[in-house]
């Protein structure tokens, strides 16, 4: 009898844990403790059953109850009131009146989407490490009502549902959590958060190096030249990860071992290029830090780069070290003819060791042998990161001038193969699954950076940008806010009128915003970086994306944009320039006007003297006799000082449609 009562009450015990197994309800890394509601919305919040199961949600705020029965597939949806902002509150959710789930600390306030590739990825430290880091990682732990969901990368090729996000969900600020968030999407929230007194949620879905079109849905590029082709293969590949990865493994597996051949056999190439004496006298120069694609155009392959510099006497048999911030991709380095390294990563910082016993007093010799994959390869940083140590901790700088040598084009191999569970340039590859699995979940808006990856095909993006915003406000169901930071300054400063694929796309961007209802451009066009592509002021970025949500989204009194061309005259030799956005007045910042460029009949540019009048700039210019068209800080990194009362900068822009170095193009290089 007792055996009979002890099976009856283990019986029980485990139909009693089945029973709660079964009935737990599961959700997306969206809903967990620490998250942010939008405000003053109804917001979907949403889960998966088991089929048919009655789902109740509660919301501590206003003690309502929520209703539902999950579907046959499993899925349930309800809309919750969201009062105004406050907080820390909690959501129940129970499945067939079983307690299943509590959502502790959650705070009622603004919800911002913040997406793009690298300048949107780059964290407060890390591979980016903004301005004052050490500092504004410290102050984090002031903004507890700041909180963060980062969506792990992931590439699909049809639309996902799910997603996984780092820490499993969302992040209270402090700073420990903000070292590896996005700082142009932090620094924006700061200012929403300081300026409105409320909780802010930031969402960030961002991949470094992406293209617009991998962000897009299959639907919305229907039409669109050369990328709905794309989109449909896509769509073909096999739904299965595991049969993804497995026929991207074998196909990548035999490109590498054709590069790692291709490799080997220019390895040991003419070795007397390391030693210090040889003659590079015929070579060509590039500066370091800086992109090889400076002198050789589109170029994936290897490149030798060398540069002499002064061993200091105090340093003679004693181990140095050298620094760089990242060499792209791989590198071979040499001190005086002997290797003392190998490296590989683009956002890998470089430490060598250089051995005590060769180190010599005097002319001493850095060699290096480059090998880039794809894209643009170098050296990444800025000058001051880019140098040798001594014993002591003293430096002698590598930045500036070094001679090279083209040695191999990988053009004569066949081309990358597709790596389908980890390329995230393909079309609708992000979007698939990195936006999609977020709708719909309520947000106030979203801010945008991105383009470097697009600017050869800056026309196109003209159309891409529109139709992108449409695509998103489509899929959520509401035309919410999109603000888009234009691209920043980058390479050496054109000290000439000329043209600009860069410029082109900055042009495009404004153009989207243009065409687009309830959209804002921030420019950034003055807090840009010669050598670098990821500037470190993002805290300015941040800020200028706010004031255009300040103005546009929340009506505050703000200026919210520099000066914007709105059209011009010509009278004689005299060409007058009308802008809107001059606030109280405008401004040459630092002196002198400058960046103004015109060209008559014969399309040739040339520098104008320019002048404020009132509201105006009058332009002239003794090389053209008859203008016909002005230019504005175009070029990829211009000259250019036009600015508000307000210190914020002129956009870029051109008053003539002649064809650009990117008309026409709609098919990218891969």
């Amino acid at each position: 009898m007792r055996k009979i009562f002890l099976a009856m009450v283990l019986l029980c015990s485990m139909s009693a844990i089945c029973g709660k197994m079964a009935a737990e309800v599961r959700m997306s890394p969206l809903f967990t403790d620490n998250m942010v509601l939008q405000q003053r919305t109804d917001a979907p919040v949403w889960g998966t059953a088991d089929p048919g199961a009655q789902v109740q949600v509660s919301t501590s705020w206003n003690k309502r109850v929520y209703t539902v029965n999950a579907g046959q597939d499993g899925k349930w949806m309800v809309k919750v009131a969201t009062p105004k902002a406050g907080g820390p509150y909690s959501i129940s959710v129970k499945e067939n009146g079983t307690d299943s789930r509590t959502i502790d600390n959650v705070l009622i306030g603004e919800v911002w989407l913040c997406s793009g590739q690298s300048n949107m990825e780059m964290p407060v430290k890390g591979w980016g490490k903004v301005m004052n880091y050490e500092q504004e990682l410290r102050d984090a732990a002031k903004y507890p009502k700041i909180r963060f969901l980062e969506v792990q990368k992931g590439v699909s090729p049809v639309p996902d549902t799910e997603f996984t996000a780092d820490a499993d969900g969302w992040m209270v600020c402090s700073p420990e959590t903000l070292e590896e968030f996005s700082s142009t999407a932090y620094f924006f929230g700061r200012e929403l958060h300081l300026k409105k007194n409320v909780p802010v949620g930031l969402i960030n879905t961002s991949w470094g190096g992406t293209i617009i079109e991998a962000w897009m849905s299959r639907e919305s590029l229907t039409g669109v030249e050369s990328l709905e082709e794309e989109a449909a293969r896509v769509a073909a590949w096999p739904a299965d990860r595991k049969m993804r990865q497995d026929a991207s493994e074998s196909s990548l597996k035999h490109w590498n071992d054709l590069i790692a051949a291709f490799d080997r056999t220019y390895m040991d190439l003419d070795r007397d290029m390391y030693e210090s004496e040889y003659d590079d006298s015929s070579w060509d120069t590039l500066e370091f830090p800086g992109v090889i694609e400076q002198v050789y155009t589109d170029l994936n392959g290897h490149v030798c780069v060398r540069k002499d510099i002064t061993i200091p006497a105090t340093w003679e048999g004693k181990a140095i070290k050298m620094y760089a911030e990242a060499i792209d991709d791989k590198d071979c380095t040499y001190f005086n003819g002997t290797l003392i390294a190998e490296g590989e990563g683009w956002s890998v910082e470089r430490v060598y060791e250089i051995p005590a016993h060769l180190v010599k007093a005097g002319k001493a010799t850095i060699a290096m042998r480059i090998m880039d994959a794809a894209a643009g390869g170098g050296i990444n940083g800025k000058p001051e990161t880019f140098y040798l140590e001594g014993p002591d901790g003293e430096r002698v700088s590598l930045a500036g001038t070094w001679k090279s040598k083209k040695l191999a084009d990988y053009a004569v191999l066949p081309p990358r193969p597709v790596n389908m569970n980890d390329d995230p340039n393909w079309s609708t590859v992000l979007y698939n699954a990195m936006i999609n699995p977020l709708v719909p979940y309520s947000i106030k808006g979203a801010i945008w950076y991105q383009g470097c990856s697009n600017e050869e095909r800056a026309y196109q993006y003209r159309d891409l940008m529109t139709l992108m915003i449409e695509d998103w406000r489509k899929a959520w169901g509401y035309e919410f806010p999109f603000y888009i930071t234009q691209l920043s300054s980058f390479t050496d400063y054109q000290t000439a009128p000329c043209e600009s694929s860069w410029a082109e796309l900055r042009e495009a961007q404004s153009i989207a915003a243009r065409m687009t209802a309830n959209t804002g451009i921030a420019v950034t066009i003055d807090i840009g970086d010669a050598k670098d592509i990821h500037p470190k002021n993002k805290q300015e970025v941040g800020r200028r994306l706010a004031l255009q949500a300040f103005n546009k989204t929340y009506g505050m009194p703000v200026e919210c944009s520099g000066p914007v061309y709105e059209g011009y005259e010509v009278s004689g030799n005299v060409v007058r320039i009308r802008f809107s956005s001059v606030g109280k007045g405008l401004v040459a910042k630092g002196g002198k006007l400058e960046g103004f460029a015109v060209a008559g009949a014969d399309r040739k540019f040339y520098w104008a003297e320019a002048k404020i009048t009132g509201d105006c700039i009058e332009l002239t210019c003794k090389d053209v006799e008859r203008p016909i068209a002005v230019r504005y800080a175009w070029a990829n990194n211009p000259v250019g000082n036009l600015f508000n009362a307000a210190g914020l900068p002129a956009s870029p822009f051109r008053t003539d449609d002649w064809p650009g170095l990117t008309f026409g193009k709609t098919i990218r290089e891969r």
